[in-house]
């Protein structure tokens, strides 16, 4: 059987000296990113048994065709009963890890970074895919043959009226949980991937421990701040080690529950403080989910909502932070970064409408210059297109 190979690399071009900040290159730790943007974990839900296929390659590979410095793939699942939904990514066995590397690679010959995400849902595994509901499993879930398994959450409360009632985990199922953790990483390093983010927010496993709204746990992993915020820096603390050292480490947070009485900005502030001492090197700053959806909260949306989060513990914290939330055009992320109010720009939506938007961000902020970051395929096909359409323009 002949090997698959991948296609050539394109001739990668760079801005002499960047005008913008957005392009500027960013270091951390070993590891130069070629810009300050970032594509988000995009959860896809479209995974059988975990393992990554075609529709992953195709979606990350835009991203980095499309100029992005730093690419994320969604969640992926530390252990199978992990998964947010039966169409999960997962990253819990090495059978995982080959499909993995693939896209890495290709991501790294297009001039980005591989990132990866990993995560445990907590008391919103074993849900519904967004299109069929983004609830509990039903029975017409269950005709599809997906049905509900077992899930566990720091206290035996569900999300909500309907949903599966987790078990509480006990102190052994804690720590087999963030050796998982553990685990995946040393499996994320396998596959070729150069940054790692911890997920903690949108009222998966590890938010749902921080949250006094869904923690109420009265042994050391609940009750004050320092209890809640334990199983936190514990997962920081044992994936450190486990993690290369010139490799940069993540992690999101919901920066506000948007609640009464939930997490708050001021514990962002004490929680990114303590992970900054623990190796953590940036703070990817989202918000809500506690309850309902991956990202329902009580914060009014406009564009740049979540900005104040990324810029209050940046300041607070003393580390790096990644803004994300409805920013939208180049000039706003650009304004961001010069107000010092986060070091990385992460998109979302607007990539998936837009792949492209790095690259256009860049002919917007650097001007003709930027034609030369296109890749060979695509650029000298545009570059000629644009001159001749404003030699068309100026001829009428």
């Amino acid at each position: 059987m002949s090997e698959t190979k991948l296609s050539p690399a394109p001739r990668l071009g760079a801005l002499a000296t960047p005008r913008s900040r957005l392009f500027q290159p960013l270091a951390l730790r070993g590891v130069r990113l070629r810009n300050r943007i970032v594509i988000s974990p995009m959860c896809q839900y479209s995974a059988h048994d975990g393992m990554a296929g075609d529709w992953h390659f195709a979606h990350l590979a835009q991203f980095a065709v499309g100029g992005a410095g730093l690419v994320f793939t969604e969640a992926a699942a530390v252990l199978a009963e992990g998964r947010i939904t039966h169409g999960d990514l997962g990253l819990w066995q090495d059978l995982q890890i080959a499909p993995l590397a693939r896209i890495a690679a290709f991501l790294k010959r297009q001039g980005a970074t591989p990132a990866i995400q990993i995560a445990h849902a907590g008391r919103k595994a074993s849900m519904q895919r967004p299109w069929f509901g983004n609830g509990p499993l039903d029975a017409a879930d269950q005709a599809r043959g997906e049905r509900a398994w077992p899930i566990v959450a720091p206290t035996a409360e569900p999300v909500g009226p309907g949903w599966l009632l987790p078990e509480e985990l006990d102190l052994a199922g804690i720590a087999t949980i963030q050796e998982a953790f553990v685990a995946t990483a040393e499996r994320a390093r396998r596959a070729g991937f150069e940054a790692l983010e911890l997920h903690g927010a949108h009222g998966y496993l590890t938010h749902s421990f921080l949250s006094p709204l869904a923690n109420r746990r009265r042994d050391s992993y609940g009750g004050d701040l320092a209890g809640r915020m334990r199983f936190a820096l514990e997962l920081a603390e044992r994936v450190r080690p486990r993690w290369p050292a010139e490799l940069p480490l993540f992690f999101r947070i919901s920066a506000v529950d948007g609640a009464a009485e939930g997490w708050s900005i001021e514990d962002s502030v004490a929680l990114a403080r303590a992970l900054k001492a623990r190796g953590v090197d940036v703070i990817d700053c989202s918000s809500g989910g506690i309850g309902g959806s991956a990202t329902a909260a009580a914060v009014p949306r406009g564009p740049g909502f979540q900005v104040p989060f990324a810029a209050e513990i940046r300041r607070g914290a003393g580390i790096a932070t990644q803004a994300v939330g409805l920013i939208l055009d180049p000039a706003q992320a650009e304004a961001v970064l010069e107000a010092g109010e986060a070091d990385l720009i992460a998109i979302g939506r607007e990539a998936l409408f837009n792949p492209h938007w790095p690259l256009q961000a860049a002919l917007a902020l650097e001007g003709e210059e930027a034609w030369a970051l296109w890749p060979e395929q695509y650029g000298w096909w545009l570059e000629r297109r644009a001159h001749g359409l404003a030699r068309a323009s100026g001829a009428k």
